[in-house]
């Protein structure tokens, strides 16, 4: 991790601490964790949510998941520029990820596969975690994974939420030596009905 990286993340972390999430980028035994629950065979687009500075984007690339099947969706312009210089070949697109389902419509991106989010969804409003995952399972085909990763015990998303869309999730690899130490959910939608009558005021 270099320093600008450092101090970038740590200076967008001072001016929005809930929407940056940590201090610092994830660790490297964090992001190889995560990546490793991907299979690179796997045909169709890969979304990565909230990349911040690319630690997760450079271990999926590792990962074998081809720069031309990875789509990055990030809100902060100052990670944004940063990871459209560092991953040329990666298609990164500033938006927020709550408007995933119309961004990816209008920029005739191909069928999503999996998405993995870098996002604090644990610190985020529940109205805001709400719409980013009706959002994700909206672009997810059935048995898509929604891969996240948290510094708590207990599931990123809110119970009461699973239990409104439809999902389902468990804990898939738990990483000791980041620091703080870290939990991989993999979330999946078992009714992808509900996405669309639960009402967005509810």
């Amino acid at each position: 991790m270099s320093l600008h990286t450092t101090h970038l993340f740590f200076r967008q972390w001072l001016r929005a601490p809930l929407q940056t999430g940590a201090v610092l980028p994830s660790g490297s035994a964090l992001v190889r964790a995560l990546a490793a629950q991907l299979d690179p065979t796997e045909p169709g687009t890969v979304v990565e949510l909230g990349p911040g500075t690319g630690a997760v984007t450079r271990a999926l690339l590792k990962r074998g998941i081809p720069a031309e099947r990875l789509v990055l969706v990030e809100r902060n312009p100052h990670f944004v520029s940063l990871l459209r210089h560092r991953f040329p070949g990666v298609q990164v697109l500033q938006a927020d990820a709550t408007e995933l389902h119309t961004l990816l419509a209008e920029a005739d991106i191909p069928a999503v596969a999996q998405i993995v989010s870098s996002l604090p969804l644990r610190s985020l409003p529940f109205s805001v975690q709400r719409g980013v995952l009706r959002a994700a399972f909206r672009v997810l085909p059935p048995g898509g994974r929604f891969l996240q990763y948290t510094y708590g015990l207990s599931s990123p998303v809110q119970p009461v939420l699973k239990q409104r869309l439809g999902l389902i999730g468990h804990p898939v690899t738990r990483v000791l030596f980041n620091i703080p130490p870290a939990v991989v959910w993999c979330y999946a939608a078992i009714d992808r009905g509900r996405l669309i009558r639960f009402p967005e005021a509810a």
